[in-house]
């Protein structure tokens, strides 16, 4: 289904993170509260005269209800954009000032930020920082003076999970002798209309590194007409070179108006039976175009919603049509492999003739499917005769944004309670819900959007172009550490852990689970049980409040022990 694009603007990635403090502290004035910070310099991406940065504050005195950090450029650098901050800059000196939403800091808590901006000879790190005038050395400072009034006390920090006792029991058992599906990946889709990603906001949304999403796999439109094939070329080459094991899937919305039955692009129309092997040949060009341009399209769809006909691109088929198109003409799509049938419901009458065939059948390589009304329909469960024969079941397109009740400056803002109530209840449980039914893949529409994985830069939503949004933290997620080639393998629960919605996968010699707490209440001291002893153990969590904040854990050999937060999602990661 069409979803409009949006304006293109270069944004910040996320890279090699530095830490910079001060080298000794400064005095609080008299009457403040105890004080204390460090600060995390994230230099993003840099391209000639330009580069993203992101900053971490993490306060170590008493809670702040606002910020402000101050630093200073030693070799002229000018911020030019930010986004989660109002920075103004005087000189050398700049100031960065908390928005709305993000003023309140607790003890040990974190707020971050992020910025674009230009260089000339060089663009060494800041080496000092001053949060609220106390300059941030990684430790508290004491006023020298004491307060005229006593400061309220500080909130008792979240405590960390206990130790879990050998042997003792598991709320989480995890079972790799049980084996599922091997994944293929997450991703999300390019503009199929409008331009494309910059090198920046494709390597925020395939990379691994720090505020980046980790997708694996790019959707992207295969035009009828060939002048247009080069528009996403950039941005594919730099998927596939920058991330990892990133996979590229081409859908196309009609064939050429002439080989058509109404001789238009839109409003459906079916393709001609005598242009078959020229829309065979077509799609194979594009592969080859593609290829010749340094892009392998991993996967090719033969149509994009062949049960939709709309007022813009499109085309009508059967289920037999389908058949009989891939029987006769698949073969000669080569360097990739084709896909069947993405019907707007993962409707099965699109797909199981192609499925009974068994020339047809040899010819494609994945089932495909939109997730519009696939639930409401009964088909968000597994795919019996796709799994019969061998062909990953992939979802390739979702999109959902009715939080913005008929549109609102509302996505901008990470804390947005309605915003992350559709994420996490509608989104992020389809995800997990698809991952249970054994299909392969979860694409979701537009990466870049305001409602989607980062900003587009429309005012009217609040949103800054490439910054990362809420929406994205959450997918990544799954994206960023449930990689492909991944298995998922089977788990236990015990009653402690029934509000919980988890999955778990094996690969790279780890055990990763992803865990959505959709209920009101935290589950605190959850053990998971690995098969073997755990060398190393990461736990990241998403919620209303946080964005992919690393989280305590404990270890005892084979269990670790984990603080669930209400209304999150997470991840844990065991290294065996």
């Amino acid at each position: 289904m069409r979803r409009l694009s949006a304006p293109r603007t270069a944004l910040v990635t996320a890279g090699t993170v530095l830490l910079a403090s001060a080298a000794a502290a400064v005095a609080v004035p008299a009457g403040a509260a105890a004080a204390g910070c460090s600060v995390t310099y994230a230099v993003s991406s840099q391209w000639q005269g330009g580069f993203g940065a992101n900053v971490t504050i993490t306060n170590l005195g008493d809670p702040v209800s606002s910020w402000t950090l101050t630093w200073s450029y030693a070799a002229g650098q000018t911020v030019t954009q930010a986004w989660n901050a109002t920075v103004t800059q005087n000189g050398a000196a700049v100031t960065a000032r908390n928005v709305a939403y993000n003023g309140s800091i607790p003890t040990n808590g974190t707020t971050s930020f992020g910025f674009n901006g230009a260089w000339t000879s060089s663009n060494p790190t800041p080496t000092t920082f001053a949060l609220n005038g106390v300059t941030c050395t990684g430790g508290t400072t004491t006023p020298t003076t004491s307060p005229t009034t006593s400061p309220p006390p500080s909130p008792t920090p979240t405590s960390s999970p206990s130790t879990p006792p050998p042997g003792g029991p598991a709320d989480i058992t995890v079972n790799t002798g049980t084996t599922y599906q091997t994944v293929d990946g997450f991703g999300a889709a390019v503009s199929i209309w409008g331009g494309a990603w910059s090198t920046a906001e494709t390597q925020t949304l395939v990379g691994l590194g720090p505020n980046q999403l980790g997708l694996s796999i790019v959707r992207t439109g295969l035009s009828p007409v060939s002048s247009e094939w080069a528009t996403q070329v950039s941005a594919l080459r730099t998927a596939k070179s920058y991330g990892s094991n990133v996979k590229i899937m081409a859908s196309p919305w009609t064939a050429p108006a002439a080989w058509k039955t109404n001789n238009s692009r839109i409003n459906g129309g079916k393709l001609r039976p005598e242009y078959y092997d020229d829309y065979a040949n077509h799609l194979n060009s594009y592969v080859q175009y593609m290829r010749n341009q340094g892009v392998t399209i991993d996967v090719t769809s033969v149509q994009n919603e062949p049960d939709w006909h709309p007022d813009y691109d499109s085309m009508d088929w059967s289920g037999t049509e389908l058949q009989t198109f891939v029987r006769e003409q698949g073969a000669k799509v080569q360097n990739t492999k084709l896909m069947v049938a993405e019907a707007v419901n993962l409707n099965y009458g699109y797909t199981d003739p192609t499925l009974n065939d068994a020339a047809a059948r040899n010819n494609i390589g994945y089932i495909g499917g939109h997730l519009y009304g696939t639930e409401a329909a009964g088909r968000l469960k597994p795919y019996p005769l796709a799994q019969q024969y061998q062909k990953p079941v992939w979802m390739t397109e979702w999109n959902l944004h009715e939080a913005d009740g008929g549109g609102s400056n509302i996505w901008g803002n990470p804390a947005n309670a309605t915003v992350w109530n559709e994420t996490l209840d509608d989104i992020m449980r389809t995800v997990h819900r698809s991952m249970e039914s054994n299909w392969s893949a979860y694409v979701w529409w537009y990466g870049k959007r305001y409602y989607s994985f980062i900003g587009d830069g429309e005012s009217a939503y609040g949103t800054v172009a490439g910054a990362p949004l809420k929406r994205g933290y959450a997918f990544a997620q799954y994206a960023k550490y449930v990689r492909p080639g991944y298995q998922r393998v089977g788990l236990t629960k015990s009653s402690k852990a029934s509000p919980l919605e988890v999955t778990a996968y094996s690969g790279d010699g780890k055990v990763t689970l992803v865990i959505l707490n959709r209920s009101t209440s935290a589950v605190n001291n959850a053990v998971v049980q690995a098969p073997q002893n755990v060398s190393r153990a990461e736990y990241v969590a998403t919620s209303q409040n946080a964005s992919a904040a690393s989280q305590p854990v404990g270890v005892n050999g084979n269990q670790v022990t984990v603080n669930v937060g209400a209304r999150s999602i997470s991840t844990v990661v065991l290294t065996l």
